[in-house]
């Protein structure tokens, strides 16, 4: 445009400059026509013009020349600071700066800090429990990272009063008393016990004492309740129910228990499921339960704190009253198998169903009740308090050189209900590692990250993520619009496999990640994390991904913001059949357990920290985004098909159809192939452009979110993937269909619930859509629509 604009402006002044010459000529001529003939006259006005013509371009070009020249000397835009900005911004990652990190990490160092974390008991609301968060930030301070800082909540929390102790009893017909279980956990090994150890109780169970029949309901899953219901003909309504811990999340089997009329429940651990060696060899000789281990845990199924509904718990937050408020209605009690032999042996009944059957020491059969033998009943006394505590999230950050407001965040809670050795500060160790061997990179001047580093240390997860539920909720705005991504490792929970959960945009940065890193170099592992990742756990021609539900501290992350999140760990080998390690939450969960049993060398915690700190430095310093849409199409897919085999047959009785979210998936499919070919063949010469695409990376999981939420849960806001609504550690694809599709014809109003079906196909359909909207070229803001 300027070379045609200058043109024209020289050729208009040629124009005129002929023009007037011409004038002038005619002139001459007039006055020597005499003397110079026809010929001549042509001769001497061409030569004229020719002269003229020449000094004016030579003018013009020396005037050209001499304002090029000037402007280049003013502007020196190659060597101007503006320009090293430029080029800075297109930078690509320093690999060198991998290997300074994976080297720098310590097992030894992580073994003195778990050492430290887990030298007392630190429950959420206590003294250690701020005692616990200063410690990490003057470490932060320590490492060199530019914040750290304390951010305190206000929660309603729970707990148990040493001074008048939960106890389940057995009764005589005249009230007397037969058996009371033990009022907490048994001295095995030095250093089990603190005084300020809290006695084995359920968080958020009801206070108060009822007595009944007893009633075995195996693991109280829904489909449990309903077999005792409708093919066993056990009633449990005004029963107490008894359960054994596992299968699904402790506060979904309290809630059906109080949908099917129950007063109460006492919940045990089973040597089946956590003694499975026999209870010969358990700990302190191994990481097995013994007959005396509890869990501990919450029964709070939503998240946060349960006073400030979707928004933080800050000190001036209006609180709803607690009356108002989903929590347990009944009185609840953990014990050990050694305590709940004495209840299971004494009910009356018929014989529970062969898969029912449990492995206690000396126990020939589980019956079901209702009853005990010879009229004996059970009380439950329950004398939990809830009461308002402070609690204490810890947030510290390694500002980004050039994105410093796109945040790679990385969480691990820090409370626990005893010492926590496991769970969770086994995690704490790990974070606790990286922050010093990235800080220290920083310090030296040696490395500072495209995009800011977040480290969260997470106060109150274990009543009901709490910590990270409040900043997510307080900092909504800043975090929808600049997270990057959530990395989470909330434990270490064993020594045969690396284990993921994850968005599936994530699958390649975890894979690339578990090839890079060693693994613990132990008889049966092989050379890379990812080698023996999809060599004991393989899901075809990779390792096994799974979905995310709830369980930790990513869950509201992706719920609520739809920020793409993993949750990392080395865990236990699957065949075993375990809900989780067996001496989950108990007091056993020691030190000792994790450095004389577990894992004594520190070689699975070394490769967790790697594995987790090159996945953050992996998406910080990389220039685009190492995100792939093409493995999220592949798993909705599958999650599509899945859909159409458990239901479009009976949707198509009602005239319901996946006609418009096949549509939209097609759509989806295409642009992603489309959107990753652009990046492939762009240039990448234009940091403008590098941030256009990696927003549009970015927010792929935000446009799965709906504002409105899922049917009859408004909180959990991600279409895709979300909790089961009937146990909140599963992960579930389009939880909305399985949770409107649940028992649809025992619904109280059938024609009704197919409605709110039709509708949310519809909303699916519409996500998947604007998803596809989402990662269209950014110049083509309605392409995707269709014509009308």
């Amino acid at each position: 445009m300027e070379d045609n604009y200058h043109k024209l402006e020289v050729d208009g002044d040629f124009q005129s400059l002929k023009s007037t010459h011409n004038h002038n000529q005619a002139n001459d001529t007039d006055s020597q026509v005499q003397i110079l003939g026809g010929s001549q006259r042509d001769k001497m006005g061409s030569r004229t013009t020719l002269i003229i013509v020449a000094v004016v371009t030579a003018v013009l070009g020396i005037t050209l020349g001499v304002l090029i020249g000037w402007f280049s000397s003013q502007a020196q835009f190659p060597d101007s600071e503006a320009y090293k900005i430029w080029l800075k911004a297109l930078e690509g990652e320093d690999e060198a700066i991998r290997e300074m990190i994976l080297e720098e990490l310590n097992a030894d160092v992580i073994k003195e800090n778990l050492r430290t974390l887990t030298a007392k008991p630190h429950l959420a609301g206590t003294p250690a429990d701020k005692e616990n968060a200063e410690y990490v930030k003057d470490m932060w301070d320590e490492h060199g990272l530019d914040s750290a800082r304390i951010v305190p909540y206000n929660v309603l929390l729970s707990y148990p009063l040493k001074e008048k102790p939960n106890f389940v009893y057995i009764l005589n017909p005249n009230g007397t008393e037969f058996y009371k279980s033990d009022p907490e956990e048994k001295d095995l090994d030095d250093g089990d016990k603190h005084p300020d150890t809290v006695p084995p109780f359920n968080a958020y169970a009801a206070e108060g004492t009822v007595e009944g029949d007893l009633v075995y309901v195996n693991y109280g899953r829904i489909e449990d309740f309903q077999k005792l219901d409708e093919e066993l003909k056990v009633n449990v309504t005004g029963k107490i129910c008894i359960a054994r811990y596992g299968k699904i999340f402790r506060g979904d089997k309290v809630a059906i228990a109080e949908s099917y009329g129950a007063v109460g429940m006492v919940l045990y651990s089973d040597p089946a499921d956590y003694a499975v060696d026999g209870i010969e060899t358990v700990y302190p000789n191994s990481w097995w339960l013994p007959d005396t281990g509890i869990q501990r845990g919450t029964l709070f199924v939503d998240n946060g704190d349960p006073l400030t509904w979707a928004y933080p718990s800050t000190e001036n937050a209006y609180r709803y009253p607690e009356s108002s408020v989903d929590l347990p209605k009944i009185p609840v009690q953990p014990i050990g198998y050694e305590n709940a032999k004495h209840f299971l042996e004494q009910l009356d009944g018929d014989r529970a169903p062969d898969e029912w059957q449990g492995n206690i020491d000396g126990l020939a059969n589980y019956n079901l009740g209702p009853g005990l033998l010879d009229g004996r009943t059970v009380k439950l006394e329950v004398n939990n308090i809830r009461e308002r505590k402070w609690t204490y999230n810890v947030i510290g950050m390694i500002r980004g050189s050039q994105e410093p407001d796109r945040y790679v965040i990385l969480g691990n809670h820090r409370d626990a209900w005893v010492f926590g050795a496991v769970d969770p500060s086994s995690g704490t160790a790990v974070m606790l590692e990286i922050t010093r061997a990235m800080g220290k990179l920083v310090k030296s001047g040696k490395w500072r990250p495209r995009r800011s580093i977040v480290f969260c240390s997470w106060a109150a997860e274990e009543y009901s993520l709490i910590g990270s539920t409040e900043w997510v909720e307080e900092f909504s705005k800043n975090l929808g619009s600049r997270a990057v991504a959530y990395l989470n490792v909330d434990n270490i929970p064993g020594n045969y496999t690396f284990r993921a959960k994850a968005t599936p945009n994530l699958l390649q940065t975890i894979f690339e990640a578990t090839k890079y890193v060693r693994d613990a170099p132990f008889p049966g592992h092989s050379e890379t994390v990812y080698d023996t990742w999809l060599k004991r756990n393989p899901d075809g021609d990779q390792p096994k991904v799974s979905n995310l539900g709830s369980g930790s501290d990513y869950a509201s992350f992706l719920g609520q913001l739809g920020i793409s999140a993993v949750d990392l760990r080395y865990t236990f080998d699957s065949d075993l059949n375990i809900s989780s390690y067996p001496l989950y939450h108990s007091m056993y969960e020691t030190f000792h357990l994790v450095s004389e049993i577990m894992d004594r060398s520190f070689e699975y915690h070394l490769a967790v920290a790697r594995v987790w700190a090159e996945m953050s430095r992996n998406l910080a310093d990389s220039l685009i985004l190492p995100f792939d849409c093409r493995d999220y199409t592949a798993n909705l897919e599958k999650s599509i098909a899945a859909l159409k085999e458990d239901y479009q047959q009976k949707m198509n009785e009602h005239d319901i159809t996946f006609d418009a979210i096949d549509s939209a998936f097609g759509n989806l499919t295409s642009e992603a192939v489309e959107f990753h070919e652009r990046i492939a063949n762009s240039p990448l010469n234009d940091p403008f452009y590098v941030r256009r695409i990696n927003d549009q990376l970015m927010y792929v999981d935000r446009a799965f979110t709906d504002p409105l939420g899922l049917p009859d849960r408004q909180l959990q806001r991600h279409v895709a993937f979300a909790p089961s609504s009937r146990d909140a550690y599963f992960g579930e694809a389009f939880p909305g269909i399985a949770d409107l599709m649940f028992e649809i014809d025992k619904s109280p109003d059938p024609a009704a619930q197919w409605e709110r079906v039709r509708e949310h196909m519809s909303v699916i359909a519409f996500t998947i859509q604007s998803v596809a909207s989402t990662i269209k070229d950014a110049e083509s803001i309605d392409t995707l629509a269709p014509q009308r």
